[in-house]
């Protein structure tokens, strides 16, 4: 209703308008080529709009008739642009179909067509990848990599071709081009710093994850956890030519990780050396509070060297009360008095662990036990045979490997921090050392007892 009243008001206003014009008094004289007019005032204006209306009609008509093979031609490199488009839309979703021969054709049809669009000789190239061109797939990316546009691309390409064609040095080569490029690439960064841990090259490690920016608080858990555990790397390689500064990458691994095991025992023990029991015992202490973990145990009670196995068992007292508190617990202090000759002491600590889910470590030290303490060597085989089907104790795991003690990289896929305290689920798992013969023999966080074959006198 408003539109149409609208519409009425601007017509009237109009007509008005044109009235009014009609309507001016006096007249105007033209002479042309002996004609002469002189039609009124209002008269004049309306035949010379009328006449500027007409010319600018057929100006319209004339730049029309004569733009025409432009506009042909403008018309027809759209309709090829729109083709190019759509050959690029059928060529991505063939790749991502599983088609790569059809992707690989329209991604020609689209360079028919698009031949400055680099998207579809990078989707030719990752087609000609996929059907195991690798000579094609190589041109394409090496040319590619010229344009700053399409260089990361590019490297991609190149850095998955080098992985799939099992050539890790010229893998790597791109991976650190792309990063030169491009600091910010998630893949590169990763790949160059699994190069760095996978050769031990520490220090390159840590300053690579120093410099990751963290926003969210798992990011920042994630960087501090890495942090820590190459610290621990730094200190465990420094620690025999170079405790001073071992002590102090285990110490600053602390601060990242307060309860982190492998770097406590490694502070632990470099304390010892400098002869320190004092302030080690109270490291092992705090550990196995907050931890639990058994090779602080058996550290702690090894915390003063030569010292006989009564006092160990003196120590391992002072953190281990009657009844254990856990499994862990009553192992590490049967284990110290089985040492001892203690055996009233260790069996008493196994007796609410030793029923029938007794696991390995305990079927072990039981026969161990029965032997010492009876020398019931039918009672002691008959633990040796269930620790054979008991559960297993925890124990360092990493990719069905099992270690004695903890590893910064996993031996058999290159991982950082692969290595956990749990119950090894692989029934194939295996020592670390015998994964890989290369590798040296992993050391013992605590040291361990020969099995005894007679009874002995009770040392206390």
């Amino acid at each position: 209703m408003i539109r149409l009243a609208s519409w009425i008001v601007g017509s009237l206003l109009v007509a008005a308008l044109a009235a009014w014009v009609i309507a001016l008094p006096g007249t105007l004289s033209l002479e042309v080529a002996g004609y002469r007019m002189q039609p009124r005032l209002g008269t004049a204006i309306v035949l010379l709009l009328l006449a500027a209306a007409l010319v600018i009609f057929l100006w319209a008509v004339l730049r029309r008739i004569l733009g025409a093979p432009r506009a042909m031609a403008r018309r027809r490199a759209l309709r090829r642009r729109e083709q190019g488009v759509e050959a690029l839309s059928d060529a991505v979703i063939a790749l991502q179909s599983g088609d790569p021969a059809r992707a690989r054709l329209m991604a020609r049809e689209a360079q028919a067509r698009l031949p400055d669009n680099s998207a579809a000789r990078l989707l030719e190239a990752r087609a000609d990848l996929a059907l195991g061109d690798m000579p094609a797939a190589r041109e394409h990316y090496r040319a590619l990599i010229a344009s700053e546009k399409t260089a990361i691309a590019a490297l991609t390409g190149l850095y998955d071709q080098a992985r799939t064609q099992h050539r890790p040095e010229a893998a790597l080569t791109f991976a650190r081009k792309a990063l030169n490029l491009s600091p910010d690439s998630a893949w590169a960064a990763e790949a160059v710093f699994d190069d760095l841990v996978q050769h031990g090259q520490w220090a390159e490690a840590v300053a690579m994850v120093n410099a990751e920016p963290a926003a969210s608080r798992e990011a920042k858990a994630r960087k501090r956890r890495r942090q820590a555990v190459i610290e621990t790397a730094r200190a465990r390689q420094a620690e025999t030519g170079q405790p001073n500064a071992a002590l102090d990458h285990a110490l600053t691994a602390l601060k990242l990780l307060p309860d982190f095991v492998p770097a406590a025992l490694i502070a632990a023990r470099l304390y010892i050396d400098r002869g320190e029991a004092r302030r080690a015992q109270s490291l092992l202490r705090r550990i196995w509070r907050a931890t639990g973990h058994p090779d602080a145990a058996a550290l702690y009670a090894h915390s003063h060297p030569g010292a006989s196995a009564v006092d160990r068992l003196k120590r391992m007292r002072e953190l281990v009360e009657l009844p254990a508190a856990h499994r862990a617990a009553a192992m590490a202090l049967a284990r110290a008095a089985i040492d001892a000759y203690d055996w009233p002491l260790a069996r008493q600590a196994l007796e609410p662990f030793s029923g029938n889910d007794a696991t390995q470590g305990i079927a072990s030290l039981m026969a161990e036990i029965e032997e010492g303490q009876n020398g019931d060597q039918g009672k002691a085989r008959e633990w040796l045979a269930r620790a054979v089907r008991a559960p297993r104790d925890p124990a360092w795991t990493a990719d069905g490997i099992v270690s004695d003690e903890w590893e910064p990289v996993s031996p058999v896929t290159g991982r950082l921090d692969a290595f956990e305290w749990k119950v090894p689920v692989a029934s194939t798992a295996r020592p670390a050392a015998l994964a890989d013969p290369s590798a040296p023999a992993p050391k013992m966080a605590r040291p361990e007892t020969p099995l005894p074959l007679a009874p002995a006198p009770n040392a206390q």
